[in-house]
């Protein structure tokens, strides 16, 4: 079985977030996925045999429309989608348009951050290789996979920085992710 095979099996078998991925394909929000802990953490929790939702704390939404970069636009999209779920996936549900990230960013974490041209293209500013990857359902349930860097050190469970974006804030999400799976390889 293909990696990707693997890893569509394992999200798959999650419940909660293929109803988060249900939903938004009926929402259609403009090149949306959904990336980052609500992927990689159910591997990790597959691989190490901890329940498949352990540890998982939303489900970070990414779409990307560059129509209109404003606040109040991203917020009643936030808004529309919560308004499709019930606690407590309405408040797990984090949703981000990748259009305007570079406006916020490096106010939030201290770096510089240019502008995306879409929401896969987001997956190559992430801290490691192993949280950049991004999925997204179709409304006849085929799942779309984006990985730039691939799908080995998911399957290690090995952390580095990411070649592209060595980020001052590394060793402090790698020190939170070995915390809850001491298994995984963190590379420096």
């Amino acid at each position: 079985m293909s990696d990707e095979a693997r890893l569509e099996a394992i999200l798959r078998r999650s419940e909660p977030l293929m109803h988060v991925l249900r939903t938004l394909a009926v929402l259609e929000l403009p090149d949306w996925l959904i990336f980052s802990g609500a992927i990689y953490q159910r591997v990790f929790n597959d691989l190490t045999g901890r329940p498949l939702d352990y540890g998982i704390k939303d489900y970070d939404v990414a779409y990307h429309d560059a129509s209109d970069i404003g606040y109040e636009a991203e917020d009643a999209v936030i808004r529309r989608v919560a308004a499709e779920f019930e606690p407590p996936l309405r408040e797990m549900v984090e949703v981000r348009n990748q259009a305007r990230v570079h406006v916020w960013f490096e106010g939030h974490f201290g770096e510089p951050y240019s502008p995306l041209s879409s929401s896969a293209e987001a997956l190559t500013r992430f801290v490691s290789p192993v949280f950049a990857v991004g999925v997204r359902l179709d409304r006849d349930d085929r799942m779309t996979l984006h990985a730039p860097f691939g799908l080995d050190d998911l399957f290690a469970m090995r952390l580095r920085p990411n070649p592209n974006r060595l980020s001052p804030n590394f060793d402090k999400i790698a020190g939170s992710a070995k915390a809850r799976w001491p298994e995984i390889e963190v590379l420096r």
